[in-house]
């Protein structure tokens, strides 16, 4: 079974974009994978990491989606942190950035899903089309 965490802080330290996972579990060893994929069912963006031999999701749930527009706003990979160690989710900003764009009209996500999405980056897409 994979593991699903989620994120629920954010931290800028140093012009840099910090996602904070309060897991109590110390021995959480977590490569990133690279990718970023939308959970339309849950309303959320996932990071995938590997956790020794299988795959766990970082989850990002529409209260973290402001500062996932700052993020894109920026074009840099954010970092996580977990169990007092920093993280970059490298490829993130790309990922989300392409996805973005993918889910923006794109009814195959669900129609409540796009609207939050459309809303919620209105000014990513709006600042695309200029």
């Amino acid at each position: 079974m994979r593991n699903v965490y989620t994120i629920n802080q954010f931290e800028v330290v140093h012009n840099e974009f910090h996602f904070i996972l309060n897991e109590s579990n110390e021995h959480i060893q977590m490569q990133p994978a690279g990718q970023v994929i939308a959970d339309s069912d849950n309303g959320s963006f996932i990071y995938i990491v590997e956790e020794g031999d299988a795959f766990s999701y970082i989850s990002f749930p529409k209260t973290i989606w402001p500062q996932l527009l700052e993020v894109v706003k920026t074009g840099q990979d954010p970092f996580l942190r977990v169990a007092g160690e920093r993280i970059q989710l490298t490829n993130f900003f790309e990922e989300l950035h392409m996805l973005l764009f993918n889910i923006e009209g794109n009814g195959n996500y669900g129609d409540a899903f796009v609207a939050a999405v459309e809303e919620a980056f209105a000014e990513i897409f709006v600042s695309d089309e200029v």
